[in-house]
């Protein structure tokens, strides 16, 4: 039996279900905890040691992103063009880091060139039209939002802007899962993520609030009511970008983007309400330091 090719073992491929769980939680507690709290160190490790080196983890991430969602479409027929998005995804991330947001939205216009141009060459006699239309919405989903957390980092005070990019999402999360389980009883979106409920969003609000409330007087000095605005907007955004996915995942037939990190699932069920919070966390931080 002859060995696969590097090629073929770094083909992305549809993701495999979960293993089934008996727990309250809807997770394995025991691998996620842990995940959860090696992520956030490898996150402050990079911002307190370099804020270049945060900057490498989001393009190592976001390419991974891309390299999954290429494999979860897989599950319907729908080839994407991978090299042309790992290549944009690429040139997205750096102009954003070096040129601005001005450059990386160039680059994504480019993107869409070039892969528009790839499916052609690629199979001019099949119908290309679904394919094209999926591979402009993962660079638009993955890589131009994701641009925003880089440009977060060019800010003053580059460390408190993450925080905010990262904690938020996090809170979002960690509050409406706690109250989701704990006093879930009405859903809140039942057709497309069954499990989430209107006590969990509450969970989410109080946790959302409590976090932007310290962030952003304390550390960072701004008024309370500037504090509630963006802890509200973290709320919508995090919360549609959950939804966003979950609505996604439906779509394709598969209850995970991947299998990455125990207890997580893939890469982008982990960043999904990131990538939505990330260009207005960017907007709020820099009309409020006068950039915009």
């Amino acid at each position: 039996m002859s060995r696969p090719s590097l090629r073929s073992m770094l083909a992305p491929r549809p993701p495999q279900p979960p293993r089934p769980t008996s727990s309250r939680a809807g997770r394995n507690l025991k691998a996620a905890v842990p995940t959860a709290l090696i992520l956030l160190a490898l996150v402050a490790l990079s911002v307190l040691w370099r804020i270049e080196l945060f900057v490498v983890l989001v393009v190592v991430a976001l390419s991974f992103a891309v390299w999954e969602a290429a494999g979860a479409f897989l599950a319907r027929r729908i080839r994407l063009p991978l090299t042309m998005l790992l290549a944009g995804n690429i040139a997205i991330l750096a102009l954003a880091w070096w040129r601005g947001l001005g450059a990386a939205m160039l680059a994504f216009g480019a993107t869409v060139v070039a892969c528009a141009v790839w499916l052609g060459i690629r199979d001019r006699a099949r119908a290309q039209v679904s394919d094209a239309a999926c591979a402009v919405f993962v660079s638009l989903w993955i890589s131009v939002l994701g641009s925003f957390a880089v440009a977060l980092c060019q800010l003053d005070s580059p460390a408190w802007m993450v925080a905010a990019l990262i904690l938020l999402p996090v809170a979002n999360d960690t509050g409406g899962w706690a109250a989701g389980v704990l006093f879930g009883r009405h859903p809140l979106a039942p057709r497309i993520s069954p499990k989430k409920t209107w006590e969990g969003l509450a969970g989410s609000v109080l946790a959302c609030l409590v976090v932007a409330l310290l962030l952003a007087t304390v550390a960072l000095g701004h008024s309370v009511w500037w504090a509630l605005a963006i802890g509200m907007a973290a709320v919508v955004c995090c919360t549609a970008g959950d939804l966003l996915e979950s609505r996604l995942k439906r779509w394709l037939g598969v209850k995970d983007m991947g299998a990455i990190f125990p207890g997580h699932g893939g890469m982008l069920d982990r960043i999904d309400s990131i990538l939505l919070w990330a260009p207005f966390c960017y907007l709020f931080f820099a009309a409020a330091q006068g950039v915009l």
